[in-house]
């Protein structure tokens, strides 16, 4: 069967028409992807954007948690010292030293003219927490000199201290304060021998 030449000026436009509508539909599909690509980045951006908020009201609820913790502590901590026959007499808190490169913030610094006690605060007490207090601790005389001639000693408190974290506390030297009811309590025993720096 011969194919005229008017069949093939049809199957040609045909083919054009087809070729036409293939690339107006790839045409259509790499807009509706860059349309989607546009969506996803603005899907993260504001992802971005509401972690860094979530991150934000996390760290200042953090921050209430831990002034709330230290108010507990607070009026307690020269009470409990003494009966512990530490005679110390008054407390500043929210102390920080900085000489140099090198500084340390004090959440409690219960004092007399003898010893010292450094009080770190925590509203959930970790390990970490307790090496970094006794970083602090090591540094204490050093960058605060005129507290050179006192014993000085480490607690760490908590609204949330688990077993585990306060017996390594316990180990190192440190008096461990948790909350109890309606106040705060030492946890160590009778037998407890604190480490002096």
């Amino acid at each position: 069967m011969a194919t005229t030449s008017e069949e093939v000026w049809r199957i040609l436009g045909e083919l054009a028409e087809a070729q036409k509508e293939t690339k107006r539909q790839a045409q259509e599909t790499e807009r509706r992807f860059q349309e989607t690509e546009r969506r996803f980045q603005e899907t993260e951006r504001l992802l971005r954007q509401q972690n860094q908020q979530f991150n934000e009201q996390l760290g200042k609820l953090g921050n209430r948690l831990g002034e709330f913790v230290e108010w507990q502590v607070r009026p307690a901590v020269v009470r409990l010292f003494q009966e512990r026959g530490i005679a110390v007499h008054e407390f500043h808190d929210g102390i920080a030293v900085q000489r140099g490169d090198e500084g340390i913030e004090i959440d409690l610094l219960v004092v007399n003219t003898t010893e010292a006690v450094l009080v770190e605060v925590k509203s959930k007490l970790t390990q970490t927490d307790v090496d970094e207090h006794l970083e602090r601790l090591s540094k204490f005389k050093r960058l605060m000199p005129r507290y050179g001639d006192v014993q000085a000693m480490g607690a760490v408190a908590g609204m949330v201290v688990p077993d585990e974290v306060a017996r390594y506390a316990y180990r190192k030297g440190l008096f461990v304060m948790a909350q109890s009811g309606d106040g705060v309590v030492i946890l160590n025993d009778d037998r407890f021998q604190p480490q002096s720096w």
